[in-house]
């Protein structure tokens, strides 16, 4: 009697292996220079940083860095749908000033008392406005605040930044 042959049936190649994946990402990064440039960069590894800490070690770039983490902080506090209402709403403010009405001088004349009298006794006005000289308010006392460090300010806790 014969004796059985085992025989594993190899599944079909359907698509390239790891390897072959890997090879074509070599050959890819070789074609377009970064692998060039990526030895470079490790060669040139103590320059480089010297050159980045001498860059980052300015006045200025140390203030560029810290209003940039400050606008990052205060941008942290929106919630999403108030800031999207905030940018909109100055996109559209800037809009109707940029605009030209197509009005004449005779047109843009201030009211005169009588048309200052009727804005102050007017409801609507009043509405529209009371909430922008509220904003002006809260602006002026945050704008009277000293702050040392706007870290610890923000946070509430000590820095020795």
């Amino acid at each position: 009697m014969a004796k059985p042959i085992s025989y594993a049936v190899e599944p079909p190649k359907i698509g390239s292996d790891a390897h072959e994946e890997l090879e074509r990402l070599l050959q890819t990064l070789h074609e377009h220079g970064i692998l060039r440039f990526a030895n470079d960069l490790a060669a040139a590894n103590n320059q480089v940083a010297q050159v980045l800490v001498n860059g980052l070690n300015r006045e200025g770039s140390l203030n560029a860095i810290q209003n940039l983490s400050i606008l990052m902080m205060a941008l942290s506090t929106f919630p999403p749908g108030q800031f999207y209402k905030l940018v909109f709403a100055v996109r559209d403010m800037l809009d109707t000033l940029g605009r030209d009405r197509g009005e004449s001088e005779a047109d843009r004349e201030p009211p005169g008392v009588r048309g200052l009298y009727k804005m102050l006794n007017d409801e609507a006005f009043w509405r529209t406005v009371t909430p922008f000289i509220e904003g002006l308010k809260a602006f002026n006392r945050r704008m009277d605040e000293s702050v040392d460090k706007p870290i610890s300010s923000f946070s509430g806790k000590p820095s020795d930044a």
